[in-house]
């Protein structure tokens, strides 16, 4: 059989819808890619692909040559899969992306053990606060928070915990303006939040069956819970925070945890973490050892 690897890269290119997102995934590079399905094209003696400075599509022949083709390349991946699944030790590179406070104040925190464990394995971490495109973008494994029963369509989604927000606030400023007793009194009190989409500075709080809204106020709101925490460690106000990034400071006593009885709802209502990644009948064994490992640690492993 010749020319398999070129089969796989038309495939991929297809599939792609381009010769830069195939290059990306494939780790090659976009003339690398070209000059593959060019050799697949001169060994059939036809035209496979019409090319233009922004697209490719399929000839009318390169219609009926794909399906085979992406059959041949999905065979071999299967193929190294299974054998990847039966190593006897996981290895290769794992691409990782998740938000940025979250993959910095946990998931980072959790890959030193995972990679003693298994030192055959490479994480490629990227912090980022968008949804990736897992296909288009060659990731492998995406970390998300997204509201209960949210999943994203598609997509393969492993539960890691729940993820609360939490009012925090230091010592000094506690000991200064007051600890509130009662949702309604945050309205005396500067407050730091995200402040931006659905996180407003309107607050919905609920308690055994009891209800409360307050509008907050502060001096400042920044886009990154782990800026509001330095803010708030310093003295400046309440904050409004996720849980991990306020659990290593709450053991070390530099915040407090403020109404803590009382469960936020509205935009700041609790979410779910997930670990996310493409369906595939044979799921590549360092995968599925690092999606273990985030699972294990669990909660517990939050700060």
């Amino acid at each position: 059989m010749e020319l398999l690897a070129e089969m796989a890269v038309f495939a991929k290119v297809v599939e792609l819808r381009g010769f830069a997102p195939a290059a990306r995934q494939l780790g090659l590079t976009t003339s690398a890619v070209s000059r593959s399905v060019a050799r697949l094209e001169a060994h059939m003696g036809v035209k496979l692909l019409n090319r233009t400075t922004r697209s490719v599509s399929l000839t009318e022949l390169g219609a009926e040559v794909y399906p085979g083709c992406a059959r041949i390349a999905q065979t071999a991946r299967d193929v190294q899969a299974l054998a990847g699944r039966y190593a006897l030790a996981p290895k290769g590179k794992v691409r990782v992306s998740a938000p940025t406070a979250f993959g910095e104040m946990w998931v980072a925190q959790q890959l030193p053990a995972f990679l003693l464990k298994y030192p055959e394995v490479e994480v490629n971490l990227t912090l980022i606060d968008r949804m990736v495109d897992l296909v288009d973008e060659g990731i492998d494994l995406a970390i998300r928070i997204a509201s209960p029963g949210a999943v994203s369509p598609g997509l393969v989604a492993r539960t890691l915990f729940p993820m609360n927000y939490v009012l925090v606030a230091s010592p000094a400023y506690l000991a200064e303006h007051g600890w509130p007793e009662a949702p309604v009194q945050l309205a005396e009190h500067r407050c730091v939040y995200l402040g931006y989409g659905a996180f407003q500075d309107k607050l919905d709080l609920e308690r055994d069956g009891q209800t409360a809204s307050v509008q907050i106020r502060g001096p400042l709101t920044i886009n990154n819970s782990v800026g509001i925490l330095a803010a708030v460690e310093q003295g400046l106000g309440i904050g409004l925070m996720p849980d991990f990034t306020a659990a290593a400071s709450l053991r070390a006593g530099r915040v407090n945890r403020v109404l803590a009885d009382w469960q936020l709802g509205g935009g700041y209502a609790q979410r779910m973490v997930h670990a996310v990644y493409s369906p595939t009948r044979h799921l590549p064994q360092k995968v599925r050892v690092l999606v273990d490992h985030l699972v294990g640690v669990g909660p517990a492993g939050r700060g």
